[in-house]
């Protein structure tokens, strides 16, 4: 791409903020460029935004019934996936959807849920208050 190329639609996932691109200048040679963001991927972030939303939602429907425990719904809400996850906390992908399971997580020990309250940036108090009692 070239320096008069790159994309400066309006984009408001960056927050007023601007992306760094390289692109080509007339004597050929790579050089940073800020853009204002770019339409097609301000559409694509809005539309994966929106399923994680909507996955937090569901999550979060399943821990009020007690068919899950809090870590899924915390899950999306920090925008992680099982794969994130699980490359964050150390955890194998199968102990983490095991620890999905609302019986299993009231039994996880301290340091595994430090390492959970790490990953979401949680206090691990709260993180044992949802070992107890579900969300109002």
């Amino acid at each position: 791409m070239k320096l008069d190329e790159v994309p400066q639609d309006p984009n408001s996932s960056y927050g007023g903020h601007s992306k760094l691109l390289y692109a080509v200048d007339e004597q050929g040679r790579y050089c940073g460029m800020q853009s204002a963001g770019w339409e097609p991927e301000s559409y694509s972030t809005q539309l994966a935004v929106a399923q994680l939303e909507e996955q937090e939602a569901q999550a979060l429907t399943e821990w009020r019934s007690g068919q899950a425990s809090p870590l899924k719904c915390l899950m999306y809400r920090y925008r992680l996936d099982e794969p994130a996850l699980a490359q964050v906390t150390g955890f194998w992908q199968w102990r983490i959807r095991r620890h999905f399971r609302p019986a299993i997580y009231r039994r996880l020990s301290i340091g595994q849920l430090t390492r959970y309250a790490e990953a979401f940036g949680l206090d691990v108090a709260e993180l044992i208050r949802y070992q107890q009692e579900l969300p109002r």
